[in-house]
């Protein structure tokens, strides 16, 4: 039986069709006329603001097979929320009541889990949220966090790597009263534009190729052609002025180091969870997946321009911005952000330790998979813990890895030993943390306002093959 190949699929605009075997050599007659895109202009996600029935503001979700044409002259299957790709954009308001109501319209169980999202257990939508389908499932909670940019993507046990991979992710907007009042660009879509940066596999006839090999489970399955909001090749024209993105790294597997292709610096204004509380000037951003970051850009002085969003570690471009627009209104980064609560160390009262380790297509925490029936951990509402992960060195393999906990955030207080080791542009509130091959992280951690004694949070490698093969537990808040 001949085995299936595949293609590098270029998305330069002069590029015809670049070949690379995975498999088996293959006759050109073989090939399916792909054709790889030329310039597309970068879709915006639809902003969903709720619509107020009774007390609660609800964001009506379905969750569906589609077709995309991520290529001009093919129509690719995926998964989608509300649409071909991905998912809308959810905006909340701090302190507002919520409910997002998910239909499953596919043929096979998920969920949907709200990353970043400070809510009770039984509203995270982690395996114990199964959505069967042709059923609804709603997250109801009050909004009870800072303004950030989180997302939502499937948590199914065993399965939210390939779903999420096949499409089914989408960004969530938090707002406050304070971050109404900073001088930042907040016009969606237009100075205040989010970016879901991904990376995937196609076959020969441009369908989603998901099947990672063992090797590929342990080392992360890493795709070879780029895409931003689901598109290939894109640009955006903006104006000459500052533009605010908000940035997802939704890959599953591949950590990404973004610069721009003139080298010139950019500010960090937030992380994960917060913003930072004064911006950090910067010239290349790495991001693991699963992690966010906003970040502003100057184009004040660029009309005219095109400017590249990079990723260094591949030598490819996500994203072309053409300043092509004079600006209208403009803004100036506060120096000044936020204040953020900072819990003192002295005052834990408990140190957890947690070993992320791997070997022949397993990984481990503390040398053990996940468990439905198992509770690994049980905390104290209110009590402040230490938390020490370590990504065990192993000699035949160099395995990144990152670490995420539900329902929560944390700081970063220690890598390797020092705090001199944490970056500026960590020392905001985070609910994921990147660890390179033997590092070391420290963290402290509150968990606050929501106990349930059946119901657990997650944590877990956020690289969507390990906590797939096993790299995931179980914790109570009571």
């Amino acid at each position: 039986m001949k085995r299936r190949s595949f293609l590098a699929l270029s998305t330069v605009a002069s590029a015809t069709l670049i070949t690379g075997c995975f498999a088996d050599a293959f006759d050109d007659k073989d090939i399916p006329k792909v054709k790889a895109n030329a310039e597309k202009s970068l879709v915006i996600p639809p902003l969903i603001e709720g619509a107020k029935r009774g007390d609660a503001y609800h964001y009506d979700l379905k969750i569906h097979e589609s077709k995309h044409w991520f290529f001009d002259n093919v129509l690719t299957d995926t998964y989608a929320v509300n649409g071909t790709y991905l998912a809308p954009t959810l905006k909340l308001i701090n302190g507002q009541d919520v409910s997002i109501n998910y239909t499953n319209n596919l043929s096979e169980t998920t969920t949907m889990h709200g990353h970043g999202m400070h809510v009770p257990a039984n509203m995270d939508g982690t395996a114990h949220q199964k959505i069967a389908p042709l059923a609804t499932w709603s997250a109801m909670y009050r909004v009870n966090q800072k303004a950030c940019t989180n997302w939502y993507h499937p948590h199914a046990l065993d399965k939210t790597a390939e779903h999420v991979y096949q499409g089914l992710a989408g960004l969530i907007i938090i707002e406050d009263e304070e971050s109404q009042k900073l001088d930042l660009p907040r016009a969606y879509g237009v100075d205040d534009i989010p970016l879901v940066l991904q990376d995937k596999f196609f076959d020969t006839n441009g369908q989603i190729y998901y099947n990672p090999t063992m090797h590929q489970t342990m080392m992360g399955y890493k795709g070879d052609t780029l895409m931003t909001n689901g598109v290939l090749n894109p640009y955006v024209d903006v104006e000459a002025k500052e533009i605010r993105l908000r940035l997802l790294n939704g890959s599953n597997s591949t950590v990404y180091e973004l610069k721009l292709n003139d080298n010139r610096t950019f500010n960090q204004i937030a992380g994960d969870n917060s913003f930072l509380e004064k911006p950090v000037e910067m010239n290349t951003l790495g991001l693991s997946p699963g992690e966010r970051a906003e970040i502003i850009i100057d184009f004040t002085a660029s009309l005219g321009k095109t400017v590249h969003l990079e990723e260094s570690r591949q030598g490819k471009t996500f994203l072309k911005f053409k300043v092509s627009k004079k600006a209208k209104e403009t803004t100036k980064v506060p120096q000044e952000l936020t204040t953020l609560l900072r819990y003192n160390p002295k005052d834990a009262v408990k140190t957890r330790h947690f070993t992320l380790s791997g070997r022949m297509g397993r990984v481990y925490i503390n040398n053990k998979t996940m468990d439905m029936n198992r509770i690994d951990e049980v905390m104290r509402l209110n009590d402040i813990e230490i938390w020490e992960i370590s990504n065990k060195k192993m000699m035949m393999m160099k395995m990144e890895h990152n670490f995420h906990i539900h329902g929560t955030h944390f700081m970063v207080l220690e890598r390797n030993g020092s705090v001199n080791n944490v970056l500026e542009n960590e020392k905001g509130y985070k609910d994921t943390v990147y660890l390179a091959p033997g590092d070391r992280v420290k963290l402290i951690v509150k968990m606050t306002d929501y106990v349930d004694k059946k119901v657990p949070y997650m944590y877990h490698c956020h690289f969507l093959e390990h906590e797939d093969a096993g790299m995931m537990g179980q914790f109570l808040v009571v």
